[in-house]
């Protein structure tokens, strides 16, 4: 009877000190404990570039048809590198979309069996030529969206938003060509941490 009591005693404490023993706890993402992220134009590309007291971003077009838009993270917990790599993720996407109107395209149509300018049948001397128009091409060229991507309504595959990944200084940069001064736009980002935090931003664009 007395060893009895010794096993049960035995698997009493036993046990205790298996519901005893210390939870693992997963880190909060980010060091400071608060995740944020912090995003504006690089005044670097875009000289003159600010942003005015409603928050709109002013950019001029300077002979070059992008600007870059830069970002900041907040540092990782330790955990969350793989090899020194933050597993981070920043998505860009926008509500403006470029679109050619109104252009024709002439190329030079050439036959197999059609004339050189020389003997080494390298120049051949075209026979006509074809016109495309913007509804021809737009077929096999969708709109672009200025954050840096296409939607193919064709296509059963389309990813919206272009990615920045493994980086706590993402950059991407944002078409911009003439014809869009005088408009606005928006860019929107959403950089998303560990743990499934989403952290959104808005940048709003005046083109000059």
């Amino acid at each position: 009877m007395l060893m009895l009591n010794r096993l049960l005693v035995l698997i009493g404490v036993g046990f205790l000190l298996t519901s005893c023993s210390k939870e693992e706890i997963t880190p909060y993402p980010c060091l400071d404990g608060d995740c944020s992220i912090n995003f504006e134009i690089d005044p670097l590309v875009s000289p003159g570039v600010y942003q005015d007291e409603n928050g709109y971003w002013h950019i001029e077009h300077q002979g070059y048809n992008y600007f870059t838009i830069q970002g900041q993270l907040d540092e990782l917990h330790s955990d969350y590198y793989v090899n020194g790599v933050p597993l981070v993720e920043t998505i860009f996407d926008s509500n403006y979309w470029v679109w050619i109107n109104s252009i024709t395209f002439t190329v030079p149509l050439y036959s197999v069996l059609g004339f050189f300018t020389n003997g080494d049948f390298l120049n051949p001397i075209p026979i006509g030529n074809l016109v495309y128009t913007i509804t021809d091409m737009a077929q096999n060229f969708p709109p672009l969206n200025i954050a840096g991507y296409s939607y193919n309504p064709n296509s059963e595959e389309n990813v919206l938003g272009s990615f920045s990944k493994y980086n706590l200084e993402p950059r991407q940069q944002i078409f911009f060509d003439t014809q869009m001064v005088g408009d606005t736009a928006s860019v929107f980002i959403k950089t998303i941490y560990p743990q499934n935090i989403e952290i959104e931003n808005q940048i709003k664009i005046i083109f000059e």
